[in-house]
């Protein structure tokens, strides 16, 4: 397979609301598919979504590490889960804030509130129905990933933009008002 190029903020791939895939079998989705294992490991990144490696079809795909679980998750995290066709479900009202990069806005990080709930499902990569519930840093992947197939960029959910700064800079210079 191959690893490909990863679209970044300012391509207009990044701003279009997906098609939605009428045969995961397809070639060429599982070759996309095959294509985003690799971007996706290459980058070392935890979720990739089609427009990323500018295909504005509904195919998206993240992990959960074992190291980013909370309480009430998996030990073992989440395996690598490749979702077509997501559709998500706010499960309450509880929204978490927390920070989040992109593989699409390389250098930066933003502090995003996101619903700590949510159930999700759509197709896996065999077309086979997915449904689970999600919480924390699950359902903060998923709906950021889910956000890439509706054109939308994490710096859009954000309330407040001086939150929004160089992940460099962070590091050195931690916010206080977490």
């Amino acid at each position: 397979m191959a690893i490909r190029k990863i679209a970044r903020m300012g391509q207009p791939v990044l701003r279009q609301v997906t098609a939605p895939v009428a045969d995961p079998a397809e070639p060429e989705i599982q070759r996309l598919i095959a294509d985003m294992k690799d971007t996706l490991a290459d980058a070392e990144g935890v979720g990739l979504a089609a427009p990323q490696v500018y295909v504005a079809r509904a195919v998206m795909m993240f992990f959960v590490p074992p190291a980013r679980t909370v309480s009430g998750e998996a030990d073992d995290g989440v395996p690598l889960t490749v979702l077509i066709n997501p559709e998500i479900e706010v499960l309450d009202d509880e929204v978490v804030g927390d920070w989040e990069g992109c593989l699409s806005i390389p250098g930066l990080q933003g502090y995003v509130p996101r619903a700590r709930r949510i159930r999700y499902r759509g197709l896996d990569d065999t077309g086979a129905p997915i449904e689970r519930e999600a919480t924390d840093f699950h359902a903060r992947v998923v709906q950021h990933e889910y956000d890439h197939l509706q054109g939308i960029l994490y710096p859009e959910r954000m309330t407040d933009m001086t939150r929004l700064g160089f992940t460099e800079e962070l590091r050195r210079h931690p916010p206080v008002h977490d």
